[in-house]
């Protein structure tokens, strides 16, 4: 294993992107301290490494001799609070996440064992229907549900806050600080401000705690482990925010493949968990109303994290402008 033998490297849409994984050092460290957390477990890699080079991670599927595959995974300084994250998530809310064989929280690295099925592999494969997106919403607001006692210490591990009262700061400093939105798109933005103050300060009233927020948990981010059952993971882009900003990518998701007539089944499901602490039907409903639009301000910090000091022709400045025009458009499911 310190000897890298044969790896086949997938470097998918970025050919040009810099990982640590061109400096033979870099490789040489991070392959020995593979071998070495796995001898801890009494386990040895056997077969040709799969490397998959992405700007935000270096990510190796290690075949194991005699089990499943384990998953090695660099973080950038940015996202280096996902191992450690996973890490605790494992002892807070261990039927609902990956638990990592070890971590290593100054590198951001982590090893993984395999999850088994993603979703979106099940979805390519097999039948399934609306019934599974519902239960997996279910599951992971309950999840959340039961995070909100440890939001405070989610941000000590390094996770970034978008706190509900705060996100009108942090779409300030995502304005402020993008350089591919024209001035047009600009000005359209400095004129939602006030109206961006004002949903903040309702969704707050509501009185939903923040807790964690994946901020994209789509298919290809979750293992179903049996039917209605899913395991949750790649937390890189995760913050402290409102919980019902979780809801958009996966909705979306869904809605892309059976159409939009299944959102209020999938808003049901999700509100499910967090019915019973004195709040109405319709209060939920508006703050998820809300929370839909704010969503975008976590996805679109995510982005300037994953590539700061990118030129206007990267793709950090220009997806984040998109997601924090986003802000414009109305829920689906209720007016702004």
């Amino acid at each position: 294993m310190r000897d890298l033998g044969t790896a086949v490297v997938d470097r998918g849409r970025y050919p040009d992107a810099r990982t640590p994984w061109e400096r033979e050092s870099w490789r040489t460290a991070a392959l020995g301290w593979v071998t070495d957390r796995l001898a801890g477990h009494g386990l040895r890699a056997d077969g040709a490494l799969e490397v998959r080079l992405r700007p935000w991670s270096v990510l190796v599927r290690v075949p194991v001799a005699g089990r499943t595959a384990v998953w090695f995974k660099a973080n950038p300084p940015a996202s280096a609070f996902e191992g450690p994250l996973t890490g605790a998530l494992a002892r807070w809310v261990p039927e609902h996440v990956l638990h990592p064989l070890a971590v290593d929280a100054a590198r951001g690295w982590t090893l993984f064992p395999d999850g088994g099925d993603l979703f979106r592999a099940v979805l390519g494969r097999e039948r399934v229907g609306p019934r599974e997106w519902e239960a997996l919403l279910r599951q992971y607001a309950s999840m959340q549900y039961d995070l909100v006692a440890h939001a405070g210490e989610i941000e000590r591990l390094g996770v970034p806050a978008a706190r509900t009262s705060g996100l009108p700061a942090v779409f300030d400093r995502l304005l402020a600080g993008n350089t591919a939105l024209g001035p047009d798109e600009r000005a359209r933005l400095d004129g939602l401000r006030p109206r961006l103050a004002d949903w903040c300060a309702e969704l707050a009233s509501l009185g939903v705690p923040d807790t964690l927020d994946h901020a994209d948990l789509h298919d290809g981010q979750l293992f179903r482990r049996s039917p209605g059952r899913f395991t949750f993971f790649d937390w890189g882009d995760a913050a402290v925010s409102h919980p019902f900003c979780s809801l958009r990518v996966t909705a979306e998701r869904a809605c892309e493949r059976y159409g939009p007539h299944v959102l209020p089944r999938l808003l049901a499901a999700y509100l499910e968990p967090w019915t019973g602490d004195g709040r109405t039907a319709a209060e939920l409903r508006r703050a998820a109303e809300l929370a839909w639009r704010l969503s975008v301000l976590s996805r679109a910090a995510a982005w300037g994290r994953t590539f700061p000091g990118a030129s206007d022709a990267g793709p950090g400045p220009g997806q984040a402008a998109r997601r924090l025009l986003e802000l414009t458009a109305d829920p689906p499911f209720g007016a702004g």
